[in-house]
This record gives structure tokens, sequence and C-alpha cells, in this order.
């Protein structure tokens, strides 16, 4: 069991930055990929960055590549998502995610869909962090 909490979210200004912090509880954290996703009112979730156990290997929406970083710091069982540049799109609830380390980069379907950038095929949550950027 892993369980997730998020903190860091906020009120900002666009062109302002915002890190968020995923504490995760339990002794296999090191053994999870872990992913950062968003949801906006009436929107379905949208993966935003993911990140290999290891921190070796990380995986980025187009839309905030440039901008975002994801990190990790194994620990002390915690994953980050530095957010620069920020701008009223990004306003949304983000929640991190915890996806089996032997799932990274394998295709789910057809087109080759990643499995980091595909909701369902994460086993654990967070409750989720409000971000809201104002213009």
């Amino acid at each position: 069991q892993v369980q997730l909490v998020e903190s860091g979210g906020g009120l900002v200004q666009a062109g302002g930055s915002l890190r968020l912090s995923c504490a995760a509880s339990g002794r296999t954290f090191s053994s999870y990929a872990m992913g950062w996703f968003r949801q906006a009112p009436g929107k379905e979730r949208e993966f935003v960055a993911a990140l290999s156990w290891s921190g070796g290997s990380t995986y980025y929406a187009d839309s905030v590549k440039g901008r975002f970083t994801i990190s990790r710091d194994n620990a002390i069982n915690t994953a980050y998502l530095q957010m620069n540049s920020l701008k009223p799109e990004d306003t949304a609830v983000y929640l991190c995610a915890a996806l089996k380390a032997r799932l990274w980069s394998k295709n789910v379907d057809s087109l080759g869909t990643p499995a980091q950038t595909v909701p369902h095929q994460y086993d654990y949550w967070g409750q989720g962090t409000q971000v809201t950027v104002s213009s």
C-alpha cells in the first residue's frame, strides 16, 4: 500500500511559479514510477508529467514542456512538480499518482501510448491540491 498526500498548491499570478510536493507513505516508494495529473472542472483528467522509479527518465505533456519539472527524492519518499511560467490554463486540481515501475514506457495500445500517461494504469492516487493561476 502507498498513500500519497499532495501539498503546495495555491493562487498565483500568470508568469509565477509554484512547487508541488507529493509525500508518500510506505517503504516501497522507490518501486513506483510517479506521475502528476491535473483535472479542471468539467474536463477529463489530463497527464502532466511522469518520472521513472530511479528518477533517470522523465516524460512530459507537450503543454508543459520547458515550464514544468518533475523530480523525486527516494530518501524521503517525496515527489515534486516545479511549475514555472504558469498560465491561466494551468488552473486545475493537481494529483500525484504511483505507477508500478515495470510498466514504465510499456505501450498500452496500438498507437504506442506509454503507460505513464494513462490514469487507469496507476495504482495509487493522492487527494489533489488546487492550483489557480490568475490573469
